[in-house]
């Protein structure tokens, strides 16, 4: 491991909100549009904090039902912060307040704790995801480190010497690895957002320090969240305060993904404003003809909003045009995901009302989010902070 041992942190406040009924004592589905339409989704795992269900709720959606995966919900030994699954689909990782633990997948998406000791004992892991090769997790710690821990695709466990480097501030928000699986990006606050090279086939993926992070765009503005183009055209950061032009502040960067080993370079019209005041989660999706904004606040509203965009290219040049359409949330959204049929997107808020929404594509208006369903999967708010589909 190279030098630095992991500091004492100060906890973050990480969105751990109180509730009240287990997961999955109430299930209530409400249709909000196009109610003639049934809905059906893959699996999909979100993470819970509220008192007395500090859990993972794995479950599907079949005809506009939700459906409890075998076993759901899977009780975790504390407070959660993060969950990322393999690319394989065959291993779930969540970090807590006590370190990340791993579960295997099985059949029909259902998970059982491989140990009761964690693979590692981080009690800050704050975002985290498995690298292309199903070999590494990466992890974003609040001690002020990136790591790369080393695990084996077969059976999904460590397997030698975690790596590490220092970032450049102690409070990151998310990390995101390219598909290309050459770089990792964190979303630093008000640090702005590192760019980290990366090669999985070294037995040290890290480099011995990370560059300069790409500053937020306005004064007093940070990074809270991080995407990348699927196709690796273009990187994506949401931050606060990027624009004064109007009331909701908060901003989506997008920058040319060619240009990120040297100077970064944004597409013209960036920033673009975000439509609200926390871009908190991004969401390429999967075509790469359009990106997702939720803000998990919005000015003068008590719930949030989803912007989107389409992405157009001409050659290696690329802009982004607003929808013009906003797809309204419950409180306080903080992980938006697209199922792995491609069909839905689904949306989860820390704040409740609801816990989970789940969106379609308009058939007619290109790249329009329909609100579809929405479930109140226990009393609100059940804290609801993170959510992974299955690939």
């Amino acid at each position: 491991m190279k030098n630095g041992l992991k500091a004492s942190v100060v906890m973050a406040s990480m969105l751990l909100l109180a509730g009240c009924k287990n997961f999955w004592n109430v299930s209530s589905t409400t249709c909000t549009s196009n109610c003639s339409t049934t809905v059906s989704s893959g699996i999909f795992y979100v993470l819970n904090s509220s008192a007395g269900q500090v859990e993972i709720a794995g479950y599907s959606i079949v005809k506009n039902t939700l459906t409890a995966l075998s076993g759901s919900p899977y009780s975790l030994p504390s407070g959660p912060y993060a969950v990322a699954v393999a690319p394989n689909d065959s291993f779930l990782y969540v970090s807590t307040q006590s370190g990340i633990y791993l579960y295997t997948i099985g059949s029909g998406g259902a998970l059982t704790l491989a140990s009761t000791t964690p693979i590692s004992t981080d009690f800050a892991g704050y975002s985290m995801q498995v690298d292309a090769t199903d070999s590494w997790l990466v992890e974003a710690s609040g001690s002020g480190y990136l790591y790369a821990i080393p695990i084996s695709p077969s059976t999904g466990e460590t397997t030698g010497t975690v790596q590490q480097i220092s970032l450049a501030g102690i409070t990151p928000r998310q990390l995101a690895i390219s598909p290309d699986n050459t770089k990792v990006f964190v979303a630093l606050n008000g640090s702005g957002t590192e760019v980290v090279p990366f090669t999985a086939s070294n037995s040290d993926p890290l480099p011995k320090s990370a560059g300069t992070p790409i500053a937020p765009a306005g004064a007093g503005g940070e990074a809270i969240s991080v995407a990348v183009d699927p196709t690796n055209r273009l990187l994506y950061i949401g931050e606060t305060l990027g624009t004064s032009a109007s009331a909701n502040t908060g901003v989506l960067r997008a920058f040319l993904y060619s240009s990120l080993g040297g100077t970064p370079t944004e597409v013209t019209g960036s920033p673009f404003a975000s439509g609200g005041l926390t871009p908190a989660c991004i969401l390429p999706s999967a075509s790469g003809a359009y990106v997702y904004v939720a803000n998990a606040t919005v000015s003068s509203s008590s719930s949030g909003a989803i912007s989107g965009y389409s992405i157009t290219a001409s050659g290696s040049s690329y802009s982004l045009s607003s929808l013009s359409i906003t797809a309204s949330t419950g409180t306080t959204p903080a992980g938006l995901q697209e199922d792995s049929t491609g069909s839905v997107v689904l949306l989860v808020n820390s704040g409740g009302n609801p816990d989970l929404e789940v969106y379609s594509f308009d058939a007619t208006t290109l790249g329009k989010l329909d609100a579809a369903l929405s479930f109140a999967t226990g009393t609100d708010p059940t804290g609801a902070l993170g959510i992974a589909a299955a690939p």
